[in-house]
């Protein structure tokens, strides 16, 4: 079994969404989040979470917990079903105890799904132990964890509405119409944290750190769908901290600022603006002596005010 990590990370993801929906609130319309102080795009650590997941079921052939499943009867499995999964093929167990139940759900979690190794999970539990049903819970405290994401710059809402492709009624011929909401731009910053003290409870692993990266970048390319096509990952940075250093800089997304001449509501791609990383060259070389290097993708079409690279420590590009 691979090492639990012994580096605590720190990360700072930039993606960005062209006339598409990057998160929608369901109690809205399912409008796209946006701060009404600011209005600022705002998108849930849940949404990426549920990118990294996708992808790393679907081209990456890891298992996770959260996922949808059809059960026989054309239901959806709920937690407590699908907690069961993990005690198929279990033998004697009509005579395991709650606590051996537990157990056993525990570590084949543990084993065999890198979300949970990653994000952690509360597992509602439902066991059968001799004649009774009791309900119990396992909960992980996942050593990934995401801040909300937000735009760095304001966004404007736009209306579409269009005819669907089928009549609004049998024997009708006026066709059924669709309505959505969209962004015409975000750039969208996500930071984030991996503590290597939670670590050694998930057994999170640098290759689950690995597939968590690709998961970030291929994931928000891979999201294929109808109100998320267009987006596209633009700029990760992981910064890998020495040994027994049990700190990290936080608010990465605070030392970059996105810089243009035009509205920010009317910029609509990277090349309407530069990013801007000068306070963040700064912060990291105030740094340099916990950090023990810096790794970094960069899309070709972000235009950065400075290369990522400083004399007192050690760049190094990612292979995705």
């Amino acid at each position: 079994m691979n090492q639990t990590i012994k580096n605590r990370r720190e990360y700072l993801f930039l993606y960005d969404v062209s006339y598409a929906n990057p998160n929608g609130d369901p109690n809205d319309e399912n409008k796209p989040r946006v701060d009404e102080e600011t209005d600022k795009n705002i998108v849930t650590d849940v949404r990426l979470k549920r990118t990294i997941r996708d992808y790393l079921l679907d081209f990456e052939g890891q298992e996770i917990f959260v996922r949808e499943i059809e059960e026989d009867d054309g239901t959806i499995q709920d937690a407590k079903a699908r907690a069961k999964d993990f005690l198929k093929n279990v033998e004697d167990l009509d005579k395991k105890s709650l606590k051996e139940q537990k157990e056993i759900i525990a570590n084949n979690l543990l084993k065999n799904c890198i979300d949970v190794r990653l994000f952690g999970a509360t597992i509602p539990l439902d066991l059968k132990v001799g004649k009774k049903n009791i309900t119990s819970s396992i909960k992980f405290t996942g050593p990934v964890q995401f801040e909300m994401g937000q735009s760095l710059h304001r966004v404007k809402l736009e209306y579409v509405k269009g005819t669907g492709a089928f009549a609004s009624g049998e024997g009708k011929e006026q066709k059924t119409f669709r309505e959505e909401w969209i962004l015409p731009y975000s750039l969208i910053a996500f930071h984030g944290v991996a503590n290597e003290n939670s670590a050694q409870k998930t057994g999170l692993s640098d290759e689950d750190i690995e597939y968590l990266k690709k998961g970030m970048w291929h994931g928000t390319k891979n999201l294929i769908t109808r109100s998320k096509a267009g987006q596209m990952p633009r700029l990760l940075i992981e910064i890998v901290y020495k040994e027994n250093t049990h700190t990290y800089i936080g608010e990465l997304h605070r030392y970059i600022k996105l810089e243009t001449q035009n509205a920010d509501e009317k910029i609509r791609s990277p090349e309407d603006y530069i990013l801007n990383i000068d306070k963040l060259l700064e912060i990291l070389e105030e740094n340099a002596d916990i950090i023990e290097k810096v790794l970094y993708k960069v899309d070709k079409n972000i235009k950065l005010s400075n290369p990522l690279i400083l004399e007192k420590l050690h760049f190094e590009e990612m292979k995705l």
